[in-house]
């Protein structure tokens, strides 16, 4: 049986297991949703899918300076403040410091990105097809593609990870509540660049050097 991304998806929103997780389990299956599903529970992959809505209000502030020139301060909540010393929790909330200097996502989850947002990129979007010659019928449909590639650059949950780009953050986290055995959350972050915002001067460099030569 094909693996499709329609079935991945869905053994995914079951069980809350990461993608690529699914994905070997419905191989291993063969296809076979239910076996599917209970090969994860087994590997204790779906344990996160459980644990989703319990209080996770304990953690850390990591923080991580790349260069002295880019900073980031993540907060990533656990449930209790023994799992929030925990080795292997600090080692996650390091990476996840890493990812959003290295990748700069404007939100945690899609769930975050303003609707008025969405609906503006899904405007410029429409009109990139139409000027690139596309049938009117498909630019809907190329449309709703783009929107979910704009997702994984703005949204970190959806990105991939850039230690392992074949899981996503939100495969990583998942991973981390299976191992750890509780629900933990990527609450908010900040991120400082060096100069950003700052509007510079542009000079010619014809001007620039006549300048140093006193003319």
């Amino acid at each position: 049986m094909a693996i499709t991304a329609a079935i991945v998806k869905d053994l995914r929103e079951k069980t809350g297991a990461g993608m690529m997780d699914c994905k070997k389990a419905l191989v291993e299956t063969e296809g076979n949703i239910d076996e599917a599903i209970e090969l994860l529970r087994e590997k204790g992959l779906s344990k996160a899918a459980k644990k989703a809505d319990r209080v996770a209000a304990e953690g850390i502030i990591e923080a991580y300076i790349h260069g002295g020139r880019i900073g980031v301060m993540v907060e990533v909540n656990s449930e209790t403040d023994f799992v929030a010393k925990n080795e292997g929790f600090k080692d996650f909330a390091r990476d996840v410091a890493m990812q959003i200097a290295a990748q700069n996502p404007e939100f945690v989850s899609r769930e975050e990105v303003p609707a008025d947002k969405i609906e503006a990129e899904k405007k410029i979007l429409r009109q990139q097809a139409l000027n690139e010659g596309k049938p009117e019928k498909i630019v809907d449909k190329m449309v709703e593609g783009r929107i979910e590639k704009y997702y994984k650059e703005v949204c970190l949950l959806e990105q991939p990870f850039i230690k392992d780009p074949d899981k996503t953050i939100k495969d990583l986290l998942n991973e981390k509540i299976a191992k750890l055995g509780e629900n933990l959350k990527i609450r908010r972050f900040t991120r400082y660049e060096v100069g950003e915002g700052i509007e510079k001067k542009e000079e010619n460099f014809a001007d620039e050097v006549a300048k140093q030569m006193g003319k």
